[in-house]
């Protein structure tokens, strides 16, 4: 696609394929797996979504950035049919010799061996017990979970093991897995974050064209909560100029549906993502372009994007301070708190690989 300003495919969130910044990885199609139809919100995209066998021998990543809640990841999908035209994610492609255009939203990378490689790792003598984050980098429960059913898989491992785990998702799928959830919460063992960005649905279907719209995602909330499954919200991104005044309103929503808790994370545009998400307000939103990405520039010191350990999620400067109150204040009228649940390792057992209890 060489003009662009040329209107994403049907389904899409990028307009374009932006050449990678690593060309030497090398991947290969697995017929079986390629070109399966969509079903979710009733979108066929265009291109169709192809997906390549993961061959990887380990599933759990660690990070040590104190500015994440976490340590311990898995992602059963890498890649995200999703589409938002913000994720950050989007370079990681670039690894595996991909685009963050259309290549991260129509080439998803998906790994088969992943409950075999987690109950591998949750087996070994030297594993530790702690928190695992699914849906780090990727929504577990993308459009591609439906046939491959992996995060259940995952899931059921996690609960054979009581092993705690913290789920971020904008797709109502993760209620097809309320029977495991309700059994890991009888353990403290488990905190789900729905994404929530705006309560605008013709937005919501510019701005992540194959997920959960926004009233599915508050429904989500409320199955989730009557299920009696830790229910929070992640208003991710908050977008300067965009979805930023929607705060107060969008957390009442969330709140009255069930939300216990919310957080947000400021717009964050890494490496190529910032020309996609400029290119996406260039097609949808030209007359306010530039004053978004002003108002943008206005939290990173001038940037569209600043790295920085404890700014790179909320930002810098007064626009980024009116934010972080606007949603402090907004918290407290909702009646909900920011953070989370207390996850408990408590309740662990240590298993071996075959799923036998071990005696010593």
């Amino acid at each position: 696609m060489s003009n662009p300003h040329q209107p994403p495919p049907k389904g899409r969130g990028a307009s374009t394929n932006p050449a990678g910044r690593f060309e030497s990885a090398e991947y290969a199609y697995e017929p079986d797996m390629v070109d399966m139809p969509a079903d979710i919100e009733d979108v066929e995209p265009s291109p169709r979504t192809q997906f390549l066998i993961d061959a990887s021998e380990s599933l759990i990543n660690y990070n040590d950035s104190p500015d994440i809640s976490f340590r311990a990841s898995l992602n059963a999908y890498r890649g995200c049919e999703h589409g938002c035209s913000y994720c950050y994610a989007r370079p990681f492609h670039e690894y595996l010799g991909m685009s963050s255009g259309l290549d991260f939203e129509t080439k998803i990378m998906v790994k088969t061996k992943a409950p075999v490689l987690l109950r591998k790792e949750l087996s070994k003598k030297g594993w530790t017990p702690q928190v695992i984050s699914m849906s780090g980098v990727t929504d577990c429960y993308q459009p591609a979970e439906r046939k491959f059913q992996l995060t259940r898989r995952c899931l059921e491992v996690l609960l054979e093991y009581r092993n705690p785990v913290a789920i971020v998702t904008k797709n109502a799928l993760i209620t097809r897995d309320i029977d495991l959830l309700k059994q890991l919460a009888a353990f403290n063992c488990v905190g789900v974050f729905v994404s929530v960005t705006t309560l605008d649905p013709e937005l919501a279907g510019k701005l992540e064209p194959r997920a959960s719209r926004p009233q599915a995602r508050l429904e989500t909330i409320r199955k989730l909560s009557e299920a009696g499954v830790p229910v929070g919200v992640m208003m991710a991104p908050v977008i300067p100029g965009l979805n930023e005044s929607e705060i107060p309103a969008l957390l009442k929503a969330v709140a009255e549906a069930g939300a216990q808790y919310a957080n947000y994370v400021l717009l964050r545009l890494p490496y190529k993502v910032k020309d996609i998400f400029a290119e996406w307000l260039e097609i949808h939103y030209p007359l306010r372009k530039e004053k978004i990405l002003g108002d943008i520039r206005s939290t990173r010191d001038g940037e569209l994007y600043d790295s920085d350990y404890g700014s790179r999620m909320d930002g810098k400067g007064v626009r980024a301070s009116q934010i972080a109150q606007l949603f402090e204040v907004s918290l407290k009228r909702a009646g909900i708190r920011g953070g989370g649940p207390h996850l408990t390792t408590d309740h662990y057992r240590r298993l071996a690989a075959n799923g036998q209890q071990e005696l010593f």
